[in-house]
C-alpha cells in the first residue's frame, strides 16, 4: 500500500462516518444541542469539512469548495466565507442551521472528491515538503494530512454520539 492509498482509505472512512451521522435526519435533529453551550451535529459537520477544504486546498494550491462551487451561498451561513469555524462561540455554533442533512452530506462530498484527487497524486517523497513555517518545528504536507484526518475522525465521532443521544430522545 502506497502512502497516497493510505490517506485515500482514511478520508474515505472519514466520509462513511459523515453519512452515517446525519443521514436521515431532521433539520432540528441537526440542530439538537446536549446543552445550551454544546456543538449541534450540523456545526460539526460543516466545521470538519470547511477544515478539510480550507487546509486541502491550502496544500494543492487549488481554490476552496466553499467559495469555487457555490456552497457558501448555499448554506447562507452569516460568516466570512474564510470562516472555517474555529474559535466559534456559543452563538455563532447556535447560527449553523441547515435545511436538510443532504446539504451538509453534498458538500462534504465535494471537498471529499477533490481530497483523495490530490491525496491519489501525492508520493511518499512529498510528504517531507514543508507546508507551514508559522510552526517550531515547521509543519510538512503528512503532518498537516494527518492533523486532517484526526480532526475530522474526532469531529464526525462526536456528530454520530450526538446522534445516539437525538434518537434516544
Amino acid at each position: 500500500m502506497t502512502s497516497a492509498q493510505l490517506l485515500t482509505d482514511a478520508f474515505d472512512r472519514i466520509r462513511e462516518e459523515v453519512h452515517s451521522a446525519v443521514d436521515g435526519l431532521t433539520p432540528k435533529q441537526l440542530a439538537y444541542r446536549a446543552d445550551e453551550a454544546a456543538n449541534t451535529i450540523a456545526w460539526l459537520v460543516w466545521h470538519l469539512t470547511r477544515v478539510q477544504d480550507d487546509h486541502i486546498a491550502g496544500v494543492a494550491g487549488t481554490p476552496q469548495a466553499w467559495t469555487d462551487d457555490g456552497w457558501a451561498g448555499r448554506f447562507g451561513l452569516p460568516f466570512d466565507p474564510s470562516d472555517t469555524g474555529y474559535g466559534h462561540t456559543v452563538d455563532e455554533v447556535a447560527s449553523v442551521r441547515v435545511e436538510s442533512a443532504d446539504l451538509l452530506t453534498g458538500y462534504h462530498d465535494t471537498v471529499h472528491a477533490r481530497t483523495v484527487e490530490y491525496v491519489g497524486t501525492l508520493r511518499d517523497a512529498d510528504l517531507d515538503r514543508v507546508v507551514d513555517r508559522s510552526w517550531d518545528p515547521p509543519v510538512t504536507l503528512g503532518v498537516r494530512l494527518i492533523s486532517v484526518v484526526s480532526d475530522d475522525l474526532q469531529h464526525a465521532g462526536q456528530a454520530a454520539f450526538i446522534r445516539g443521544l437525538v434518537q434516544r430522545a
